[in-house]
């Protein structure tokens, strides 16, 4: 028998991964993603092994380094949040060019409703642009079955899959049967080809076309995938195509079995043929899919012959937000009227329960800076913070309201160098020390370049704080990057971000901010958190 685990969609990806002769796990933290690297990390057979299992710097450099580990043959799984796709999309979207040798999964976590992120982007749109396979498991069992699976087929195709992941499964556990014995790690071994690894245009002008000469190869997988499945049902007013963990939401709407066709899609491209059956056999569709209409919009394509199809862009189903069964019960309660009791019935209590804002942590060194900065700030008639991703975001809130704006990693540096450019005065820009290293260290160089009227603010807590504490990587050497980037020494100060140094480091600021050029100012206070844990080790 095999044993049985309970789960996080995340572990039971990464233990997948893991069974599966994983030599190499890469990753910069994000929610929903972090648990993926942070059980390669905790597993003994890691250990065992010596998998590689550190953090990297970004996600950008993350896929770039789990690709080199692929041209060497051997296995590598690279995982982030939806956003940091963006970050990575230079060598993904390249990556499909090089192909893979050695399996190589790219796993993005998105986050429907926006939990802990900046939109609500579908990183299904991702493997569409890059020509590459892309599964979406239901379940936690299916997590963890498809990293194994990913794997060969990532070296049957000789190309990069995507792993898309979802809030609700990577952060809700089920039990999973795994395997007793691991897979061996692969042998090193080179690329049958090496010219289509070398990006020269000579080469991508024939990789290209051989790429989409195999997309006909990457949609047969997809018809022939056991995790694509069309079940017949008796009810042919509508056909139900549905996707990923929303699977879940229609099985509780009928759990004793669904009435009408369905067909499970996890695995893309879409897989024509069988939504093609299901179409003749059915007066309409309707398509239940988290995220954004991805599989709905290609349909109407696809099905050219006056069927309707119903779903997000016709207002069925909700175009924002997560999918619940609550209101795929309210869209499928036009075909079977009994379900719309339910989800009526359900939605007292959510109502009931009552939404806490988040806030930092007291004893948070950032809590000190933005009172001290709030106070330099007073002296300025029209003074502009632009801030970045981290908890110190936190300080848009009452009640510091210390920060204007809030876009992506690295771009309150960039941002309030524009701003300067403009004629902005003062222009400050808050980043914390892990941001610090993922994305604005080149932001930071334009503007020593140009020496250019602002202040940045380094709010170093020691840690990646906002994701729980993982290792960050300027961590002692924040002082030393800036001085080998090129800031002016008289300009770059360090201070304790504490109480008692309220005074001292609102009179920094100010002085600093009157300052015709660059200035850099590194607030150091350990993560309140991340403190209480070494204390504790300690003790």
């Amino acid at each position: 028998m095999k044993p049985k685990r309970l789960l996080l969609g995340d572990e039971a990806l990464a233990l997948g991964a893991l069974n599966a002769g994983l030599s190499g796990g890469y990753a910069y933290p994000g929610t929903p993603s972090t648990e993926i690297l942070e059980y390669i990390q905790a597993s003994p057979l890691t250990r065992e092994r010596n998998i590689h299992s550190h953090w990297s710097s970004n996600e950008k450099t993350a896929v770039e380094e789990a690709l080199g580990m692929s041209f060497c043959g051997k296995r590598a799984i690279v995982a982030m949040k939806h956003v940091g796709m963006n970050v990575a999309a230079d060598g993904f979207v390249n990556s499909a060019m090089t192909g893979a040798n050695g399996g190589l999964l790219v796993v993005a976590a998105d986050d429907p409703s926006m939990h802990s992120s900046q939109n609500e982007q579908d990183s299904r749109f991702y493997a569409r642009f890059a020509m590459v396979p892309c599964l979406e498991p239901s379940t936690q069992q299916e997590a963890y079955d498809m990293a194994a699976y990913g794997f060969e087929l990532s070296e049957k195709l000789r190309i990069p899959v995507l792993v898309r992941m979802v809030t609700r499964l990577a952060h809700s556990r089920a039990v999973v049967e795994t395997d007793d014995t691991p897979r061996a790690e692969n042998e090193l071994h080179y690329p049958g080809n090496p010219r289509q690894w070398v990006l020269m245009p000579g080469n991508s002008r024939v990789r290209n076309r051989q790429l989409i000469k195999e997309q006909a190869d990457f949609e047969h997988e997809s018809e022939v995938s056991p995790f694509n499945v069309l079940t017949p049902g008796t009810d042919r007013r509508l056909g139900i195509i549905v996707s990923g963990i929303a699977a879940n939401y229609l099985g509780e709407c009928f759990p004793e079995g669904c009435p009408f066709a369905v067909l499970k899609i996890s695995q893309y491209p879409v897989p024509r043929a069988l939504v093609a059956e299901l179409a003749d056999n059915c007066d309409a569709v309707m398509v239940i899919e988290e995220g954004q209409p991805v599989i709905e919009d290609m349909l109407r394509g696809l099905l050219d012959r006056g069927l309707t199809v119903y779903g997000k862009l016709d207002g069925f189903l909700p175009r924002d937000g997560e999918l619940t069964p609550d209101s795929v019960a309210g869209a499928l309660s036009r075909f079977w009227p009994g379900l719309a009791v339910a989800a009526d019935a359900a939605a007292p209590a959510h109502e009931m329960v009552m939404p806490r804002p988040p806030a930092l942590c007291q004893g948070c060194g950032h809590r000190d800076v933005y009172a001290a900065l709030n106070d330099a700030m007073k002296e300025y008639e029209n003074p502009k913070v632009f801030g970045d991703i981290g908890c110190y975001t936190l300080g848009w809130l009452a009640p510091f309201n210390a920060i204007d704006t809030c876009v992506d990693m690295g771009a309150s540096i960039t941002m309030a160098k524009g701003a300067a450019d403009a004629g902005q005065h003062p222009a400050v820009a808050i980043i914390g020390d892990s941001t610090f290293t993922h994305s604005g260290m080149t932001g930071l160089l334009d503007a020593i370049n140009e020496n250019t009227p602002m202040t940045v603010i380094i709010s170093d807590n020691l840690t990646t704080g906002m994701t729980g504490g993982q290792d960050s990587q300027g961590t002692g050497k924040l002082e030393d990057i800036c001085l080998g980037l090129g800031v002016d020494p008289a300009h770059l100060h360090t201070i304790d971000s504490l109480p008692k140094n309220h005074d001292e480091m609102k009179a920094l600021f100010v002085s600093e901010f009157n300052y015709k050029g660059l200035s850099v100012v590194v607030s150091r206070r350990e993560c309140i958190q991340t403190a209480r844990r070494h204390a504790k080790k300690k003790a």
